[in-house]
C-alpha cells in the first residue's frame, strides 16, 4: 500500500490515529475503484478525486457540527451526485493483526471464479480467495488501498455454535502477514460481536462509494 489512504490505514492498524481536532483531511483516491469517507474519533478523511475545495465547502454547508458533517446524509448524497457513484451503507471498520500457524478449523478453498461468493467479492476486491467450512464461507481479498479484507457467512441452521468466530479468527491466520480488516453494519450486532470476539478492534466508521 503506497497511497495517503494506505498510510492512514496502516497507522490506524498500529493504534496511531489522526489528531482528534474536529478537522477533515481530503486526499486523492488510492485507485480509480475506491472512494469514500473514513470517520475516526473527531477527525474525518475523505478520499476522492473530486475538487478538495468543493468538498470543504459542502462539508461547511452541510452541518454546524464538524464532527458529524462527513457522515451526514446530505453530504454523502452530494458527494455521490458529484462523483456519479453509489453508496450501500455506513459500516463499522475493524482491524486485527495476523496470527501465526494454521486456522482453527478445516477449510476447503473454492477456486471456481463463477462461484457466486467469488464473483461478488471480485466486484469490490482484488486477489480474492474463498474458503468453505461446514456451514460457512470465508472471503479474503485486497480492498481499499490494497488492504486485506475479510468477510464471512454462516448458514442459519448452524448459528450460535461458534462458527462465525472461528471463521473470523481463521482470516487472521490466512492473511499473508500484517493486518486484516473487516467491515460490519453497526445494526448487525451479531456480526459486530463475532468479529470483536475474534480480536478485531473498532477503528472508524466507513462509507464506501462505488462506481455504477
Amino acid at each position: 500500500m503506497s497511497s495517503e489512504v494506505a498510510r492512514i490505514l496502516t497507522a490506524a492498524a498500529h493504534g496511531e490515529f489522526p489528531p482528534p481536532d474536529g478537522a477533515t483531511t481530503v486526499v486523492p483516491q488510492p485507485d480509480p475503484r475506491d472512494a469514500g469517507v473514513l470517520a475516526f474519533t473527531a477527525h474525518s478523511v475523505v478520499f476522492t478525486d473530486a475538487d478538495p475545495e468543493w468538498v470543504r465547502a459542502e462539508l461547511a454547508a452541510t452541518s454546524a457540527d464538524p464532527l458529524s458533517a462527513s457522515m451526514h446524509p446530505a453530504f454523502l448524497t452530494a458527494l455521490m451526485a458529484r462523483t456519479g457513484r453509489l453508496m450501500h451503507t455506513i459500516d463499522l471498520l475493524t482491524v486485527a493483526d495476523a496470527l501465526p500457524g494454521p486456522p482453527p478449523l478445516e477449510l476447503r478453498e473454492i477456486e471456481d471464479p463463477s462461484h457466486p461468493r467469488v464473483a461478488r467479492a471480485l466486484q469490490f476486491r482484488d486477489e480474492v480467495r474463498v474458503w468453505a467450512a461446514d456451514g460457512g464461507v470465508l472471503v479474503l481479498g485486497r480492498g481499499v488501498a490494497g488492504r486485506w479484507e475479510a468477510a464471512i457467512e454462516v448458514d442459519e441452521d448452524v448459528r450460535h455454535r461458534g462458527l462465525g468466530r472461528a471463521l473470523a479468527t481463521a482470516a487472521r491466520h490466512l492473511v499473508p502477514g500484517g493486518a486484516v480488516w473487516a467491515q460490519q453494519a453497526p445494526g448487525n450486532a451479531r456480526s459486530v460481536r463475532v468479529f470483536q470476539a475474534a480480536g478485531f478492534r473498532p477503528v472508524a466508521s466507513e462509507a464506501l462509494l462505488v462506481a455504477h
